[in-house]
């Protein structure tokens, strides 16, 4: 029986290997990528596809034979689907599974029922964790994959596909669905919340790694880990998912009769406070071409998006003031949006120009509410009183935004329990000892 299986999981891995979504090309070619993504509200920079391994041989006698076959059998499964989703990943429009589920979330259960076979490998100082070289494609790394002999590496990368998996997710929900009728319909107020849970679901598997997962490598092998995996990357992901949460919350403020000026301030503040810090994180990583560009185009999009909105709402707040002052500093913060605003569409452009092409959903939330409001009511104020200099004078000459406390915070995640297989195991391996 055991036999049979090894010879299953080597075809259908032979297979899968063979219809292109593990032929050993360089990340440029885009044989392996999808060529356009479609419609993208949230980012997801790629998903990293683990390669087939073998568990029978490095492990020898090492280890049951109930726990290798359970390995091969988690693992190959994760493989298939893996390959078979990352190349869609992004596509705005999904089809369901034969369980009536979505191919992402299938993806997501398989990889949450290996993780505690994996941890087996990993936990209490065992021995074997050295013995096997996983490997996985990379997609923002000019490697086209790495292999590490550390199941560390496997467990950390388990939990960045699950991040990618939650992101993706996000962005499905915003995405606008189409009726019987084929008009789009609305994001209603459920949908904009369960992202926000996606979201912060995502931030808390990688805030995880870059404080659990990460230390538990050797500075040696930390430098060897690909760019994907960067604590520099993982943050700003995290960020970013943080920073597109209140992006929502926004929306939903900006959709309300009831949310003040101050509110949306506030919220569009703390996006600015979030989106800078991602930049920060990823600012003089070598991003190459292709995914790792259109991650750096992402996050100038939406960093300069969020001080245009930061700068809007502060300069209708200040515009509220009785005194001269206050209203050319209202003016300035007004001036500060516009020319914002126009770096916003060109870093969105960028963006959406940078392979693999995708395009903007219908507007809806701040990038409507800006492309809307912005032009008509700065020309009000600043045609009489036109300002020569460039865009960057008005940036200097803009007033200080407010600095608020960030609200948001990533989910706690804990990794579980080690699979009490795991226990059968030991017990065996002292008794063989005694």
């Amino acid at each position: 029986m055991f036999l049979q299986f090894i010879f299953l999981w080597r075809a259908q891995a032979l297979k899968f290997e063979n219809m292109g979504c593990l032929a050993s090309t360089q990340n440029k070619s885009g044989g392996r990528w999808p060529r356009n993504v479609g419609e993208v509200a949230v980012f997801v920079p790629g998903m990293r596809i683990p390669k087939p391994i073998d568990f029978t041989q490095p492990f020898g006698d090492g280890l049951s034979r109930d726990l290798v076959e359970r390995l091969c059998a988690l693992r190959t499964r994760i493989v298939v689907m893996a390959g078979q989703e990352a190349p869609r990943a992004t596509k705005p429009r999904r089809t369901a599974t034969q369980h009536g589920g979505s191919t992402m979330a299938d993806l997501q259960q398989a990889l949450e029922d290996y993780l505690p076979v994996l941890l087996g490998l990993v936990e209490n100082g065992n021995q074997l964790k050295h013995d096997l070289q996983f490997s996985w494609l990379n997609q923002e790394d000019t490697a086209e994959e790495t292999t590490m002999s550390n199941s560390w590496y496997e467990v950390l990368s388990v939990l960045h596909l699950m991040a990618m998996l939650s992101l993706s997710q996000a962005n499905l929900l915003l995405l606008p669905m189409a009726s019987n009728d084929g008009h789009l319909s609305k994001l209603s107020e459920e949908r904009r919340r369960a992202c926000i849970d996606m979201l912060l679901k995502a931030a808390g598997y990688l805030h995880f790694s870059i404080q659990h997962v990460l230390p538990q490598f050797p500075p040696e092998l930390r430098k060897n880990l690909p760019l994907d995996l960067e604590e520099g990357v993982l943050q700003a992901l995290c960020l970013q998912a943080l920073g597109q949460g209140v992006d929502v919350q926004l929306g939903m403020a900006i959709d309300s009769v009831k949310a003040t000026l101050a509110v949306k301030r506030r919220l569009a503040c703390e996006m600015v406070k979030y989106w800078h810090q991602a930049q920060e994180n990823i600012v003089g990583l070598p991003l190459m071409s292709g995914w790792g560009k259109k991650h750096e185009h992402f996050i100038e999009w939406k960093y300069a998006e969020a001080k245009a909105a930061a700068y809007y709402y502060h300069g209708l707040i200040l515009d509220e003031g009785n005194t001269e002052t206050c209203k050319e500093i209202a003016i300035a913060a007004q001036q500060a949006a516009e020319a914002l605003c126009k770096e916003s569409n060109k870093a969105c452009e960028s963006f959406h120009m940078t392979p693999p092409l995708s395009r903007n959903p219908i507007p809806w939330g701040t990038s409507k509410f800006l492309s809307e409001k912005i032009p008509g009511d700065e020309s009000s104020k600043v045609q009489s009183n036109e300002d020569p200099h460039s865009n960057e004078m008005i940036l200097q000459a803009a007033p200080a935004l407010p600095d608020f406390t960030l609200s948001l915070k990533p989910d706690e995640y804990q990794l579980p329990p080690v699979d009490p297989s795991w226990n059968d195991h030991i017990q065996n391996q002292n008794l063989l000892v005694l």
